[in-house]
């Protein structure tokens, strides 16, 4: 997750409350997406970023999680998200996701 991506949750999370929050990531891969999440739920694990030992605690999902996917209309999902999906590992990426989310997340 990028340093810009870093601060600009941060800052919401300030104005809005963690309680307030859920992030949705979509990496492609399960190590880069596990990595996002415990960036937003336990801090920057490179501690390179704005959330370098900043735990907030987030709620993070992959937008291919089925509890995130069906809150979509299901043609925008299909025309957004559908043609990567056939190609990833969801699996692993949501396996990945999840981990991190049970053990970081706070709401």
């Amino acid at each position: 997750m990028d340093l810009e991506i870093q601060q600009r949750v941060k800052d919401l999370t300030e104005k809005y409350g963690a309680e307030n929050m859920v992030v949705i990531i979509g990496g492609a891969e399960a190590e880069a997406s596990g990595l996002s999440a415990e960036t937003v739920a336990a801090g920057d694990p490179t501690y390179a970023g704005p959330l370098a030992g900043i735990a907030l605690g987030l709620a993070v999902y992959h937008v291919i999680e089925p509890e995130v996917k069906d809150e979509f209309d299901a043609a925008v999902y299909d025309e957004q998200c559908g043609m990567m999906e056939m190609v990833l590992d969801v699996d692993s990426i949501i396996t990945e996701v999840k981990t991190v989310r049970d053990q970081y997340s706070k709401f």
